[in-house]
């Protein structure tokens, strides 16, 4: 006897955009178990985690900050992902933007250059993100190779390359030591006085919304839809499979460094070790919740976001551990990943017989 994946005839549009918050009900049981084994209360974790955070006015902002490059990263995989492609790298993209965007406010530090310092800034940090994406996508093209390894393998270069920066040549001299830039002469302005939101987060629902414009409303957004439901209808259509990986890896790159970039310009204010908290891996996970739709991400950043701040907060009110959180999100992408099989196939049990 043996289990068979058996696609559906007609799946129902309820379904599929029901079928992430089903993932996210699951997932949160799943997380609930787990912390009943570690000998604390599930009822307070989901309290902790996911109510209490939504009704303090300083979780509300950091929901929006943590959220910000989570969607901008999402977006960019979407288009990869869409034509069924695996850029598995978006955190050295991120990494390489946030160093390329920040050469521009280091060169002229103390020169008293003007804001438009913060408009270089941000084009330097989407080509460096676009160019670093482009090395997994030449090599699949003109060899063949996987660009789940190669995209893997270059976010640890983009680590060290970021290390050996601050500690060496980029360090600030007045810095006692520390491995760390200066501290910008500029940087993205608040929205209001006394918050942390900065004019950052205004750039990822816009981000969102020109990714909808092109994915549906354009020649290019649907050669990347046809390409990832059927490549040889994509090729019989006339798009090229090449300029396919090309232009997509190309979008995925430059909005990982654009989110690297705006990172930096919006919250740390220099370059040092960590700037990353893992969001090019995490945002992997809001792009799948948000079945791949700009709108969707926009719901799975903010759900993501979520759990970390909760995830913080536990730390303290309840001793849970942080890498708790780390593992509810990838029990989140596999209930994503579950539900959504199971929209688009039923299982079928076969008898087996020698």
């Amino acid at each position: 006897m043996r289990l068979e994946l058996v696609p559906r005839g007609d799946v129902s549009p309820v379904a599929r955009v029901l079928s992430p918050v089903a993932a996210v009900a699951a997932a949160i049981l799943i997380g609930g178990i787990i912390v009943a084994i570690m000998g604390r209360s599930p009822l307070q974790a989901l309290q902790v985690y996911f109510v209490e955070p939504l009704t303090q006015g300083w979780a509300l902002q950091e929901l929006a900050i943590k959220a910000t490059p989570l969607l901008i990263i999402a977006v960019g995989l979407s288009f990869c992902f869409r034509a069924s492609l695996w850029n598995i790298g978006a955190e050295g993209q991120f990494i390489i933007g946030a160093l390329t965007g920040s050469m521009v406010p280091l060169a002229l530090h103390g020169s008293g250059a003007g804001p438009w310092v913060l408009a270089a800034g941000l084009v330097a940090g989407a080509l460096g993100g676009l160019l670093y994406a482009l090395i997994p996508a030449l090599l699949r093209v003109a060899f063949g190779v996987s660009e789940i390894l190669t995209s893997l393998m270059l976010v640890y270069v983009a680590e060290l390359t970021l290390d050996y920066l601050v500690r060496g040549p980029w360090r600030d001299p007045k810095g006692f030591n520390f491995p760390q830039t200066v501290t910008f002469d500029w940087t993205l302005p608040y929205i209001a006085e006394g918050d942390r939101l900065h004019a950052g987060i205004l750039i990822a629902p816009l981000v969102a919304l020109a990714a909808w414009f092109v994915m549906r409303r354009t020649l290019f957004g649907f050669g990347i839809r046809v390409a990832g439901e059927s490549p040889k209808a994509a090729r019989f259509a006339g798009f090229s499979a090449d300029r396919m990986v090309i232009a997509a890896f190309c979008i995925s790159g430059a909005c990982a460094g654009l989110a690297g970039i705006v990172e930096v310009f919006g919250q740390i204010h220099q370059l040092k070790p960590g700037i990353s908290p893992g969001y090019g891996f995490t945002a992997i996970t809001v792009a799948f919740l948000g079945r791949l739709h700009p709108a969707g991400m926009v719901f799975g950043a903010l759900v993501v976001a979520l759990t970390v701040i909760g995830g913080e907060n536990a730390q303290i009110v309840m001793q849970l551990p942080l890498d708790l959180t780390r593992v509810f999100q990838g029990v989140l992408l596999m209930c994503v990943l579950a539900a959504d099989a199971l929209v688009s196939y039923r299982v079928r049990v076969v008898g087996g017989g020698r």
